[in-house]
Parts: structure tokens; sequence; C-alpha cells
């Protein structure tokens, strides 16, 4: 059965570029792009290095917004429209309770290289291993 709404993760990265693309291409149907910023205290953001403050804040959110208003201008090159989300939190958790929250039916996302011989996780990132494993609807990984 097709899906009638599609989520595709976005986070800057070749591959979610590759995923946006690929979703595109393949569904007619209603289509999200989410991009997550993590706190900037958490282990998933440069946060966890960096002294996090207001300007950094900002920072990330301007980068987040830019990520939604480059995907709507690619779904308009091919005469599409996408919804845009930004939201905050665990990157993970977050695109699966927006999945869960917004009727979503299939996730679209980029996976990030390793070693051909390192564990699934390794290949296809903690975030899109995280997805795949808790996902309740069908995710397709772009690589």
């Amino acid at each position: 059965m097709a899906p009638e709404h599609v989520l595709v993760p976005l986070d800057g990265s070749p591959l979610a570029d590759e995923a946006l693309v690929h979703a595109l291409e393949t569904f007619d149907c209603r289509l999200t792009v989410l991009n997550v910023v993590a706190p900037l205290d958490s282990a998933m953001s440069e946060g966890g290095i960096l002294e996090p403050g207001e300007e950094r804040r900002e920072e990330a959110t301007a980068r987040a917004d830019r990520l939604v208003e480059r995907a709507e201008r690619r779904a308009a090159d091919v005469d599409r429209t996408v919804e845009t989300a930004v939201e905050t939190g665990d990157p993970a958790e977050t695109i699966l309770d927006y999945a869960a929250a917004n009727d979503v039916d299939q996730i679209v996302m980029g996976g990030h290289g390793g070693d051909r011989n390192e564990l699934a996780r390794r290949l296809l990132g903690t975030v899109a291993t995280a997805v795949v494993d808790e996902a309740p609807v069908t995710v397709t990984v772009v690589r």
C-alpha cells in the first residue's frame, strides 16, 4: 500500500539531501521535512563540546530554517510542495515522536556510512539505527 504521509528528517548531510530527492521522486503524497535541533547541552550537538549560549542557539535555529527552506526550493524545482517542521530534542526520539503525532506512515532518511565491516549501527549511524529499530512504520534508509 502506498504511503499517504512521508517524513524526511534533514540534518544537512549529503545523504539526507539524497533521501529528500528519493522521496520527491518516489512518493506522490503528503511530504514533510523535519529538522531536529539537538539541545545545545546534549552530546548530539556541538554544545556538548562548546559552551552553549543564546548566540549559538540562534545560529542553530537559523541553520534549521535554512535547511527546511532549501528543501522547499528543491521541491518547487520539481513542481512539488513540502510541509516543514523544526523541532528541538534528541534527534531519534523527536523523529519517532513527530511521526507518531502526525500520522506519518513512512520515513525516508539518510544513513551515515562507515567501514563495511562495522556493525549496523555504525553503517547507518546512531540516529538512523534507532529510528529503524523503533519506528512502527516503514523506514527507508538512503545510502
